[in-house]
């Protein structure tokens, strides 16, 4: 009997220096608000505009940093974008500490970490296909994806947790601990030189470059357009869940509470599964899983509509974080193997835009259907999106008939 190839020796660094990154992202995301509320008195418009700060990065810097990504050592982009996380995370704290913290500083911080994770998103892709060998790539994608589930799932519990029994400051220095070991740990990687592009032009010549390789590949594209209105259709959903959940389910804070919970069950479910599911499958029904699991749980959230039991939501927030991890984990590693190695960062930046830009679209959409036509329009909205998404990929020839990752294109 064969023992599975264990991934190479310089990717578990790697691995535990995302684990952290991300747990110390998702424990920032979270107490920010809280601290926002608690501390200075925030309201609902006051938090939102903190939350766009958070956010704006991925809409406005990820193509400028996916260029650098394809320009520079993507270790030192990721030391550097972790390192700006860290130095936002010290300067709340001291912020803080002094009773000078505000509203408006919280926000400008909040940019800056945010700042660090588009840094290091975008060149992490670059580093695992540098680290790791071709038939190995879904299962260490797997793993990254596993982390960020956990981090996902966790943070906002831990950041709540931590706020409440020990202070305001509490989530902050552990956050900053996390980020200063994810640095550490990335010092310790040894990358081959051919993980660092050297192509130099224009940046614009290079960021159209980027975004017609994927608009011209016949597999690229239609994920690139499934992506962007499965988000619209996911941030209409999440606008309207909440109250939805509270007015017309009747279920109070814990149990709203509770039905979110399976979304990062489902996450971790999901990226515990992939690595099997693409051993057993060919890679482009695999791919179509993600799409088809979310309009199933659109449906099944738009089914409340007539039978009003919680573990509909319940199994449609499940059915949201497993079928969507399975889609990042099988399309991440298809662009990996397919996308030139001094391109995979502008590659990833195009993606980690348009999905970007769409969020906000889908929540402004959701918010002037649901003050329109009332929250039960927004579910059918949602379902609509879903349906269409799922329709896009299950259209797609070239997905459809992949059975395996395509030749690599490394060298171009």
């Amino acid at each position: 009997m064969s023992m599975i190839n264990p991934l190479p020796p310089a990717f578990p660094p790697l691995a535990w220096s995302n684990l952290a990154a991300q747990s110390a992202e998702q424990l920032s995301l979270a107490a920010a608000p809280l601290i926002a509320v608690l501390a200075l008195n925030a309201g609902a418009d006051e938090i939102g505009l903190l939350t766009a700060m958070q956010t704006l990065p991925f809409l406005l810097l990820s193509m400028p940093l996916g260029v650098l990504a394809d320009r520079v050592s993507r270790q030192r982009l990721m030391r550097w974008g972790e390192g700006l996380r860290l130095l936002s995370l010290v300067a709340m704290l001291v912020l803080l500490w002094s009773s000078s913290l505000t509203l408006a500083r919280l926000a400008v911080l909040g940019f800056v970490g945010a700042l660090g994770t588009v840094g290091f998103s975008v060149a992490a892709p670059g580093l695992v296909s540098a680290l790791v060998p071709r038939e190995l790539l879904a299962r260490a994608n797997g793993r990254l994806e596993l982390a960020r589930s956990a981090a996902f799932a966790a943070g906002p519990a831990v950041a709540g947790a931590l706020v409440s029994w020990a202070g305001a400051a509490s989530a902050f220095v552990l956050a900053a601990l996390l980020s200063a070991s994810a640095i550490a740990l990335l010092l310790r990687l040894n990358v081959p030189a051919s993980a660092r592009a050297a192509a130099r032009r224009h940046p614009l010549r290079e960021v159209a470059d980027g975004a017609a390789f994927v608009w011209r590949d016949a597999l690229l594209r239609p994920i690139l357009l499934t992506g962007v209105v499965f988000n619209l259709s996911w941030f209409v959903l999440q606008t309207v869940y909440v109250p939805y959940a509270i007015r017309t389910l009747g279920l109070d804070a814990a149990a709203v509470g509770a039905t979110l919970a399976w979304y990062g069950v489902g996450m971790i479910v999901g990226a515990l599964l992939t690595p099997r599911l693409v051993a057993a499958l060919p890679l482009g029904q695999a791919i179509q899983i993600g799409p088809l699991c979310g309009m199933l749980a659109a449906a099944f959230l738009a089914a409340t509509l007539i039978f009003p039991r919680a573990w509909l939501a319940g199994l449609s927030y499940f059915l949201l974080g497993s079928g969507p991890m399975v889609w990042t984990i099988t399309t991440a590693t298809l662009r990996q193997n397919m996308t030139p190695d001094a391109m995979l960062g502008r590659v990833s930046a195009v993606f980690l835009t348009v999905n970007a830009g769409a969020r906000p679209v889908g929540a402004a959409l959701g918010g002037l259907a649901g003050a329109r036509w009332g929250e039960p329009a927004c579910l059918l909205l949602a379902l609509t999106g879903f349906m269409l998404q799922a329709l896009l990929i299950l259209g797609a020839r070239s997905v459809r008939a992949l059975r395996q990752p395509p030749a690599q294109v490394r060298a171009a």
